[in-house]
C-alpha cells in the first residue's frame, strides 16, 4: 500500500485544543484511526495518555479507547434502532472507567446524558426517538454528546459541525471547549472550516508535518 503517513513527531499536551486542518485524501481520518488504535502504525509509536497503543492487543486498544478516547465520527455510528438516550448511554455501559468517573463526581449516568443532550439542544422529546427518526444534525450531536459523557481525557472530532448550521456550530463548539476544560480533557478537533480556528490554543496544518511523499484517500 502507497504511503498515506509518515509523520516524525505530533504532540497534544494535556488540556491542549488543537485545530487539524488537511485537503481531502490527506490523510486526516488515517491519522486519528491511529490516534486511537483504531489502526496500527506499520513503523513507529503512538502513546495517549502515557500508554502506548501499539503494545496493545485489539482488544485492549478497544477498552482503553472506550475509557479514555471519545470520538465524534465523521459518519456518527449510532445504532440505529436505539434511542438517542441510549445511544449516549452506550459509552458508559462499554466502560467502567467512563462510569467510575462519573460516580467519583457524584452523577448518574442518565443525568449526565441529559444534560449534554441539553446543552446541544436536543430536547426530552428527541431523546426517547430512535437514532434512525432523527436528522442527520441530530444524529451529529447525540454521537457528540456520547464522546463527552464521562470525561475522556481525550476527545477526537472529525468534521463535527459539518451538519450543523451557523448557531448549533458555535454551541457545539462552546460545549466542546467548556466539557473539555472541566475535565482536563485534550480536544483534537478536525475541520475544513477555517472559520472554526480562530477558538483553538493550536492550528496544525497536515501538510507541515506529514513527510509522505505518495498519499492516498484516506
Amino acid at each position: 500500500m502507497a504511503e498515506t503517513l509518515n509523520i516524525e513527531r505530533f504532540e497534544l499536551a494535556e488540556g491542549e485544543r488543537v485545530f487539524l486542518r488537511g485537503a481531502s485524501g490527506s490523510g486526516k481520518s488515517t491519522l486519528l484511526s491511529l490516534i486511537g488504535g483504531v489502526l496500527q502504525p506499520s513503523a513507529g509509536r503512538i502513546s495517549v495518555g502515557g500508554q502506548a497503543l501499539d503494545v496493545l492487543g485489539a482488544a485492549a486498544r478497544d477498552c482503553f479507547r472506550a475509557d479514555h478516547i471519545g470520538f465524534v465520527f465523521q459518519l456518527f455510528n449510532l445504532l440505529p434502532w436505539l434511542s438517542a438516550r441510549d445511544n449516549i448511554l452506550l459509552a458508559c455501559r462499554f466502560s467502567p472507567a467512563r462510569r467510575a468517573r462519573l460516580s467519583q463526581m457524584g452523577v448518574l449516568p442518565q443525568a449526565e446524558a441529559e444534560r449534554l443532550a441539553a446543552r446541544l439542544g436536543l430536547t426530552p422529546a428527541l431523546l426517547e426517538r430512535p437514532a434512525a427518526a432523527l436528522s442527520v444534525g441530530q444524529q451529529q450531536r447525540v454521537a457528540a454528546a456520547r464522546a463527552l459523557i464521562g470525561a475522556p481525557g481525550l476527545i477526537v472530532a472529525d468534521e463535527p459541525t459539518s451538519a450543523l448550521d451557523a448557531e448549533l456550530q458555535a454551541r457545539f463548539v462552546d460545549l466542546l471547549m467548556d466539557e473539555c476544560a472541566a475535565a482536563g480533557a485534550a480536544l483534537l478537533f478536525v475541520s475544513h472550516d477555517a472559520r472554526l480556528a480562530e477558538h483553538f490554543d493550536r492550528v496544525v496544518e497536515l501538510a507541515d508535518i506529514n513527510q509522505a511523499t505518495v498519499r492516498e484517500v484516506a
